[in-house]
């Protein structure tokens, strides 16, 4: 009946279609949610290492607020090369995409879905991904949510420590010691002891390790305040986190940048904190023009500092007193929120 084939469709829909795209470097498996024939721009994602699309973003995505807000959305949810689940692992010697190579794989998702424009939402080594991307095509891109963004390549010191660490940690703990923070991964929390699981019994365990290798070896994204990225941008980064998004907030367009840094938010704040980074996200996109959201803009009561050319000059607190539909008062200013 039509009453079933509606609920067919419904249950695809919730589940996502599957696809699998060539490009020159070789396949992506893509999930889509929505049908694309939305006139918003695509919201699309791509996760860090030791993860894929479902246990990054799933939390997060099936949050139901989250869900409110992204119903008038396609939601496109890219897999690295070799990190979906039940992938095969490469043969030994694989060349694995380098990470300007994963940038350049992107528009072929983009021209495959017909998709005119899109949101990026990346954490670690697909913000890293996302942003070479935009600043290569800077009309595809119309907004960016970056989590855990590093922009530069790694120093001599780095290296170094990267060096010994490979001969006295396994590829797993040089994994959870970038997801996680220290003081996660010593409380050995249930999320960290699930994912160590998940990560060190992947069949594709090898597939992981070349992917973290391309990332260990990225170039600097070489973005400062006079040639960086052109959308708006918001930075996110848990309050114990391995990383510390500063020095790229710097490099970045003040006019255009938020930065959230949300408090009991660990490594992965898409994971542990779904609600403050959504209420973040809303609030993101409404101020893009594409959601006029009927209920008060709450930031968890966050504090809420604007500078007008980078100095500070007025804070107010976001709190459920906040107008619906207030936005910052002109694009010449940036946001810094700590929740």
């Amino acid at each position: 009946s039509l009453q079933d084939a509606e609920i067919a469709a419904r249950i695809l829909l919730d589940q996502g279609q599957e696809h699998s795209i060539e490009t020159p470097y070789g396949m992506l498996h893509v999930v889509l949610h929505g049908s694309g024939t939305s006139r918003r721009p695509a919201i699309l994602t791509l996760h860090d290492v030791g993860l894929n699309y479902k246990s990054c973003f799933s939390t997060l995505f099936r949050f139901e607020e989250m869900q409110e807000i992204v119903k008038n959305f396609t939601v496109c949810h890219i897999d690295a090369p070799g990190q979906e689940e039940g992938a095969a692992a490469y043969p030994l010697g694989y060349q694995y995409p380098s990470m300007d190579q994963l940038a350049e794989m992107i528009p072929c998702v983009l021209q495959y879905f017909n998709f005119r424009s899109v949101i990026g939402v990346g954490v670690g080594a697909g913000a890293y991904v996302l942003s070479r991307f935009t600043l290569t095509c800077p009309d595809s891109v119309e907004g960016l949510v970056l989590i855990n963004m590093d922009a530069n390549a790694k120093g001599w010191m780095d290296w170094a420590a990267h060096k010994l660490t490979t001969l006295t940690s396994s590829l797993t703990e040089q994994i959870m010691s970038h997801l996680f923070s220290q003081e996660e991964l010593s409380a050995s929390t249930e999320m960290v002891q699930a994912n160590r699981e998940r990560i060190s019994n992947a069949p594709n365990l090898y597939n992981i390790e070349l992917f973290w290798r391309s990332f260990n070896s990225r170039r600097d994204l070489n973005i400062d305040r006079t040639s960086t990225l052109k959308c708006p941008v918001m930075l996110v980064v848990g309050d114990q986190a391995p990383h510390e998004d500063v020095d790229c907030n710097s490099k970045l367009d003040p006019t255009q940048t938020s930065f959230l840094k949300m408090a009991d938010g660990g490594g992965l704040p898409q994971l542990t904190q779904p609600s403050k980074l959504t209420e973040a996200f809303k609030y993101f996109i409404q101020g893009m023009g594409y959601s006029k959201c009927q209920d008060a803009v709450c930031l968890c009561a966050c504090v809420v500092s604007y500078s007008l050319d980078g100095n500070r000059s007025r804070s107010r607190t976001l709190s459920q007193g906040s107008e619906a539909g207030q936005v910052p008062p002109s694009a010449s200013q940036t946001m810094e929120v700590s929740c």
